[in-house]
């Protein structure tokens, strides 16, 4: 099983890295991450849930690492997480399923964490 904390560090540290040799680009890309996921006509905590769904769909494990921790530091319960990978497994079929998964690990994960 995947340890998603260790992996969401690992990650983090592979983007400081990706920004030593890019710092353009990535710090756009922060910027981008920062304006789409504030508070505004939609919550934090919906844009994150809607974030781990396309996670999910795209088949994404560090997508799922990042959003399962951001939507539960924004505030989201356990079911609102379990409902979003709901409508990941609508539009993704089987292998959403499988991510799904893996996701629903992240939440254990994570809330051990937080």
């Amino acid at each position: 099983m995947k340890e998603y904390p260790e992996h969401l560090a690992e990650i983090r540290q592979g983007m400081a890295a990706l920004g030593g040799e890019i710092p353009g680009t990535m710090a756009a890309f922060m910027g981008l991450h920062k304006a789409a996921a504030s508070d505004g006509a939609l919550s934090a905590k919906v844009k994150e849930l809607l974030a781990l769904a396309i996670a999910v769909t795209v088949r994404c494990d560090g997508c799922i690492a990042f959003h399962v921790h951001d939507a539960l530091k924004a505030g989201a319960t356990r079911e609102e997480l379990v409902e979003a990978l709901g409508v990941a497994i609508l539009m993704g079929g089987g292998p959403a399923v499988i991510y799904a998964t893996e996701a629903l690990n992240a939440v254990d994960q994570f809330e051990a964490e937080l």
